[in-house]
């Protein structure tokens, strides 16, 4: 389903965002709300060969994985009036073109607010997307993500503004997926700064 069907009619949107768009949403929008979505989990299974990484090497973001027990962590982004269009406009090419994305509406349960979830719109990558890279090593998994670079930037830099944003906005929350992988690929970047002191520029 396309996003521009589901909000047909719609004045008001909510866009819920759990990887980059936490920090960088790059689109106008009313208020934002940190909160949770349940029955998914944020999983490094996602292969990216534009923003973070390219064809040769592709870098690994975050896409959602169905999962009954587990819930996600992020930031609901609510759009209204024009900004409905423009941000959906946006977030096609973004997550849809670049990305391999597909799109599903969620609860989404504003953090530490006794009211009624509310409706918001989430991009997810399918296993069946060719860029779905599947589940590896927390070690596999950082070490790729300290390698690789895209024309956004460096894919270290997403995994670490990631881990930033849920221990400043979620300090409650233990990620170990994601701290663990932060953990492998940071060890993976003083291996390879040790290394590269080890020979100097003349060699």
């Amino acid at each position: 389903m396309k996003p521009q069907d589901i909000i047909a009619s719609k004045t008001s949107l909510w866009i819920f965002g759990y990887g980059s768009l936490v920090w960088k949403p790059d689109f106008k929008y009313k208020r934002s709300k940190v909160g949770y979505i349940q029955g998914y989990k944020r999983r490094f299974w996602h292969g990216d060969n534009f923003h973070r990484g390219n064809d040769e090497m592709p870098g690994r973001v975050v896409t959602l994985i169905e999962d009954d027990d587990a819930s996600t962590w992020g930031v609901a982004f609510e759009v209204t009036g024009s900004q409905v269009e423009e941000s959906l406009k946006y977030l096609d090419v973004r997550e849809t073109v670049c990305g391999g994305y597909i799109t599903k509406m969620v609860d989404f349960f504003p953090q530490g607010e006794d009211q009624s979830p509310v409706q918001a719109l989430v991009y997810i990558a399918t296993s069946d997307n060719p860029l779905y890279l599947g589940p590896a090593s927390p070690e596999v998994i950082g070490a790729q993500i300290a390698l690789c670079r895209g024309k956004t930037g460096y894919n270290l830099e997403y995994l670490l503004r990631l881990a930033q944003f849920m221990r400043s906005s979620c300090p409650h929350v233990e990620d170990q997926h994601l701290f663990s992988i932060e953990a492998a690929a940071l060890t993976m970047v003083s291996y390879l700064l040790a290394a590269s002191s080890s020979y100097p520029l003349s060699h």
